[in-house]
Protein backbone atom coordinates (compact mmCIF):
# COMPACT_ATOMS: atom_id res chain seq x y z
CA UNK A 1 0.00 0.00 0.00
CA UNK A 2 1.31 3.52 -0.63
CA UNK A 3 1.89 5.94 1.71
CA UNK A 4 -0.29 8.69 2.51
CA UNK A 5 0.74 12.52 1.88
CA UNK A 6 0.15 15.14 4.63
CA UNK A 7 0.02 18.82 3.50
CA UNK A 8 0.45 20.23 6.80
CA UNK A 9 1.69 23.81 7.99
CA UNK A 10 4.36 23.19 10.65
CA UNK A 11 3.29 26.22 12.93
CA UNK A 12 -0.41 25.22 13.16
CA UNK A 13 -1.98 23.50 15.39
CA UNK A 14 -4.65 22.37 13.50
CA UNK A 15 -1.87 20.06 11.18
CA UNK A 16 0.06 19.33 14.38
CA UNK A 17 -3.17 17.57 15.16
CA UNK A 18 -2.84 14.94 12.03
CA UNK A 19 1.15 14.51 12.34
CA UNK A 20 0.66 13.45 16.23
CA UNK A 21 -2.06 10.63 15.51
CA UNK A 22 0.31 9.30 12.78
CA UNK A 23 3.26 9.35 14.98
CA UNK A 24 0.94 7.69 17.21
CA UNK A 25 -0.42 5.06 15.18
CA UNK A 26 3.24 3.99 13.39
CA UNK A 27 2.00 4.88 10.29
CA UNK A 28 4.25 5.94 7.72
CA UNK A 29 3.40 9.12 5.34
CA UNK A 30 5.01 11.50 3.12
CA UNK A 31 4.76 15.23 4.28
CA UNK A 32 4.69 18.49 2.79
CA UNK A 33 5.69 21.56 4.57
CA UNK A 34 3.01 24.41 3.69
CA UNK A 35 3.98 27.09 6.19
CA UNK A 36 1.92 30.06 6.18
CA UNK A 37 2.49 32.42 3.65
CA UNK A 38 5.02 30.64 1.85
CA UNK A 39 5.92 30.15 -1.52
CA UNK A 40 4.77 26.04 -0.97
CA UNK A 41 1.43 26.92 0.26
CA UNK A 42 0.45 29.37 -2.60
CA UNK A 43 1.56 27.25 -5.02
CA UNK A 44 -0.50 23.74 -2.85
CA UNK A 45 -3.65 25.99 -3.27
CA UNK A 46 -3.22 26.56 -6.48
CA UNK A 47 -2.40 23.07 -7.77
CA UNK A 48 -5.72 21.90 -6.21
CA UNK A 49 -3.92 20.23 -3.23
CA UNK A 50 -5.53 21.76 -0.40
CA UNK A 51 -9.32 21.27 -1.60
CA UNK A 52 -10.92 23.96 0.94
CA UNK A 53 -7.57 26.22 0.57
CA UNK A 54 -5.92 25.46 3.62
CA UNK A 55 -4.02 22.83 5.64
CA UNK A 56 -4.26 20.37 6.78
CA UNK A 57 -4.71 17.50 3.66
CA UNK A 58 -4.53 14.34 3.46
CA UNK A 59 -3.85 12.96 0.20
CA UNK A 60 -4.24 8.85 -0.24
CA UNK A 61 -2.94 6.15 -2.38
CA UNK A 62 -6.39 6.49 -4.57
CA UNK A 63 -6.44 9.63 -4.86
CA UNK A 64 -8.36 10.72 -2.68
CA UNK A 65 -7.87 14.03 -0.99
CA UNK A 66 -9.75 14.50 2.94
CA UNK A 67 -9.45 18.33 4.24
CA UNK A 68 -10.31 19.15 7.94
CA UNK A 69 -7.66 18.35 10.70
CA UNK A 70 -10.98 16.60 13.24
CA UNK A 71 -12.10 14.44 9.71
CA UNK A 72 -8.74 13.45 9.36
CA UNK A 73 -8.36 12.41 12.78
CA UNK A 74 -11.27 10.04 12.61
CA UNK A 75 -10.78 8.81 9.49
CA UNK A 76 -6.85 7.41 10.84
CA UNK A 77 -8.30 6.60 14.22
CA UNK A 78 -11.26 4.42 12.71
CA UNK A 79 -10.60 0.52 13.97
CA UNK A 80 -7.99 1.47 15.84
CA UNK A 81 -8.02 2.26 19.78
CA UNK A 82 -8.13 5.88 18.83
CA UNK A 83 -12.23 5.57 17.92
CA UNK A 84 -13.53 4.28 21.06
CA UNK A 85 -16.05 1.18 19.99
CA UNK A 86 -19.03 1.80 22.16
CA UNK A 87 -21.33 4.18 20.70
CA UNK A 88 -22.02 6.55 23.64
CA UNK A 89 -18.10 7.04 24.22
CA UNK A 90 -17.66 7.79 20.31
CA UNK A 91 -20.85 10.56 20.52
CA UNK A 92 -18.66 11.77 23.49
CA UNK A 93 -15.73 12.27 21.53
CA UNK A 94 -17.13 13.99 18.50
CA UNK A 95 -18.80 15.89 21.15
CA UNK A 96 -15.38 17.11 22.20
CA UNK A 97 -14.28 17.62 18.45
CA UNK A 98 -16.89 20.06 18.07
CA UNK A 99 -16.36 21.48 20.93
CA UNK A 100 -12.55 21.88 19.67
CA UNK A 101 -13.55 23.62 16.54
CA UNK A 102 -16.67 25.28 17.05
CA UNK A 103 -15.96 27.04 20.64
CA UNK A 104 -12.07 26.62 21.26
CA UNK A 105 -9.86 27.25 18.24
CA UNK A 106 -11.37 30.64 17.98
CA UNK A 107 -10.43 31.92 20.76
CA UNK A 108 -7.56 29.95 22.04
CA UNK A 109 -5.70 29.30 18.71
CA UNK A 110 -6.51 32.83 17.37
CA UNK A 111 -5.18 34.68 20.50
CA UNK A 112 -2.12 32.37 19.63
CA UNK A 113 -2.25 33.29 16.14
CA UNK A 114 -2.10 37.00 16.75
CA UNK A 115 0.88 36.98 19.21
CA UNK A 116 2.92 34.67 17.36
CA UNK A 117 2.42 35.48 13.55
CA UNK A 118 4.11 39.18 12.52
CA UNK A 119 1.77 39.43 9.47
CA UNK A 120 -0.86 39.15 12.13
CA UNK A 121 0.12 42.56 14.42
CA UNK A 122 -2.05 44.88 13.63
CA UNK A 123 -5.26 42.93 14.30
CA UNK A 124 -3.54 42.21 17.46
CA UNK A 125 -5.33 45.05 19.50
CA UNK A 126 -5.50 45.63 23.27
CA UNK A 127 -9.42 45.23 23.44
CA UNK A 128 -9.14 42.23 21.36
CA UNK A 129 -6.61 40.25 22.84
CA UNK A 130 -8.23 40.92 26.27
CA UNK A 131 -11.86 39.40 25.10
CA UNK A 132 -9.84 36.97 23.82
CA UNK A 133 -7.66 36.01 26.95
CA UNK A 134 -11.15 36.26 29.30
CA UNK A 135 -12.95 34.06 26.23
CA UNK A 136 -10.30 31.43 26.63
CA UNK A 137 -10.11 31.14 29.92
CA UNK A 138 -13.68 30.33 30.42
CA UNK A 139 -13.44 27.61 27.05
CA UNK A 140 -10.46 26.24 28.90
CA UNK A 141 -12.30 26.24 32.49
CA UNK A 142 -14.88 23.72 30.13
CA UNK A 143 -11.90 21.55 29.40
CA UNK A 144 -11.11 21.23 33.01
CA UNK A 145 -14.31 20.58 34.57
CA UNK A 146 -14.92 17.91 32.02
CA UNK A 147 -11.61 16.23 33.37
CA UNK A 148 -13.10 16.06 36.26
CA UNK A 149 -13.27 11.91 37.55
CA UNK A 150 -11.44 11.17 34.24
CA UNK A 151 -7.87 10.68 32.64
CA UNK A 152 -9.55 11.76 29.03
CA UNK A 153 -11.98 13.52 27.31
CA UNK A 154 -14.02 10.67 25.28
CA UNK A 155 -13.91 7.88 27.99
CA UNK A 156 -11.23 5.56 29.58
CA UNK A 157 -8.91 5.75 27.38
CA UNK A 158 -7.00 8.46 25.01
CA UNK A 159 -8.95 9.32 21.62
CA UNK A 160 -9.15 10.99 18.89
CA UNK A 161 -11.05 13.67 20.88
CA UNK A 162 -8.01 13.95 23.26
CA UNK A 163 -5.71 14.65 19.97
CA UNK A 164 -8.11 17.41 18.48
CA UNK A 165 -7.94 19.29 22.15
CA UNK A 166 -4.29 18.86 22.52
CA UNK A 167 -2.96 20.55 19.78
CA UNK A 168 -3.57 24.24 20.79
CA UNK A 169 -4.00 23.17 24.47
CA UNK A 170 -0.24 22.53 25.14
CA UNK A 171 0.74 25.61 23.90
CA UNK A 172 -1.73 27.81 25.30
CA UNK A 173 0.31 29.18 27.93
CA UNK A 174 2.88 29.97 25.67
CA UNK A 175 1.69 30.62 22.54
CA UNK A 176 -1.22 32.64 23.85
CA UNK A 177 -0.44 33.91 27.39
CA UNK A 178 -2.87 32.24 28.44
CA UNK A 179 -3.15 31.49 32.43
CA UNK A 180 -2.35 27.90 32.88
CA UNK A 181 -1.69 27.47 36.52
CA UNK A 182 -5.64 27.80 36.87
CA UNK A 183 -6.22 24.24 35.09
CA UNK A 184 -4.33 21.45 37.34
CA UNK A 185 -6.25 19.04 35.59
CA UNK A 186 -5.70 20.18 32.31
CA UNK A 187 -1.70 20.34 33.03
CA UNK A 188 -2.02 16.68 34.09
CA UNK A 189 -3.58 15.66 31.12
CA UNK A 190 -1.26 17.16 28.83
CA UNK A 191 1.30 15.03 30.80
CA UNK A 192 0.01 12.22 30.12
CA UNK A 193 -0.85 12.90 26.43
CA UNK A 194 3.21 13.94 26.51
CA UNK A 195 3.93 10.35 27.47
CA UNK A 196 2.22 8.55 25.10
CA UNK A 197 4.22 5.76 23.03
CA UNK A 198 5.00 7.38 19.95
CA UNK A 199 4.62 11.14 20.92
CA UNK A 200 6.02 13.64 19.20
CA UNK A 201 6.18 17.59 19.18
CA UNK A 202 4.70 20.66 17.74
CA UNK A 203 8.33 21.18 16.13
CA UNK A 204 8.67 17.59 14.95
CA UNK A 205 8.47 18.00 11.30
CA UNK A 206 9.24 14.96 8.94
CA UNK A 207 11.79 15.53 6.73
Amino acid sequence: MTDPTLYSMPSSGNSYKVRLLLALLGRPYTHVAVEVRSPELAAAQAAGHLPMGKAPALHLADGTVLPESNAILWYLGRGTAWVPEAALDQARSLAWMFFEQNRHEPVVAVRASLRCYPHLAAEATPERMADLLEAGHAVLQVMEDGLSGRPWFGGAAPSVADIALYAYTHSAGSRGGFDMARFPAIAGWCARVAALPGYVGLDAIPA
